[in-house]
């Protein structure tokens, strides 16, 4: 398929959806470099590998999932034309995005509470990890949350039908890759000791 043929229209969601895709595999290329160096890490003769992560991690990682389903199903009532339950579940994705960032931090003071600090004398090498990867998701969940805003507004607005969805689409797949992150960052650092 030639990219340069087809309506302004088409040109230009193409153009975004690149410029999305270049951005979401840029993320991927930073958290394979944070997620190398834990690996290299763990090597360490300090490592701790006896650490069991906060268990608010684990309800986070829940209501990441809940919130992609609850964007899911706002586009398929925009598909249906209904806007008033798509503006409902819009808010209630943006109400679970601001649970998933509490809950974070209170997997934040779950390891403060266990002595565990980023930096410090009584702070070590994997929990910095932990701390350093959970808060630069955060940032970019910080980022989907102003997005999702943005859709939310559109949405308000009248912007959406089933033959205009471009912007909520960009928003859904940001959002969707950011679960999709977090599931895979919880995962490998249960696993990797």
């Amino acid at each position: 398929m030639d990219l340069t043929q087809g309506t302004e229209k088409e040109k230009r969601a193409r153009s975004r959806k690149m410029m999305l895709w270049f951005g979401i595999v840029s993320l991927i290329m930073g958290f394979a470099g944070l997620t190398s160096a834990y690996i290299v890490s763990s090597k360490r003769e300090d490592w701790l590998d006896n650490i069991a992560l906060p268990q608010a991690f684990y309800i986070s990682t829940a209501i990441i999932m809940v919130s992609s389903i609850t964007y899911l199903v706002a586009r398929n009532f925009i598909k249906k034309n209904n806007q008033k339950s798509a503006t409902l579940l819009l808010g209630v994705t943006f109400a679970l995005g601001i649970a998933f960032i509490v809950f974070q931090f209170f997997g934040f003071s779950e390891m403060l509470g266990s002595g565990y600090y980023f930096t410090g004398p009584t702070s070590n090498i994997k929990m910095s990890y932990v701390f350093l990867i959970a808060f630069v998701h955060i940032v970019h969940v910080v980022v989907g949350l102003i997005s999702l805003l943005v859709v939310f507004v559109q949405q308000l607005r009248g912007k959406y039908t089933s033959d205009n969805m471009l912007g909520f689409q960009l928003g859904e797949t940001f959002w969707h890759f950011l679960g999709f992150l977090w599931i895979y960052l919880i995962l490998f650092m249960y696993f990797v000791k």
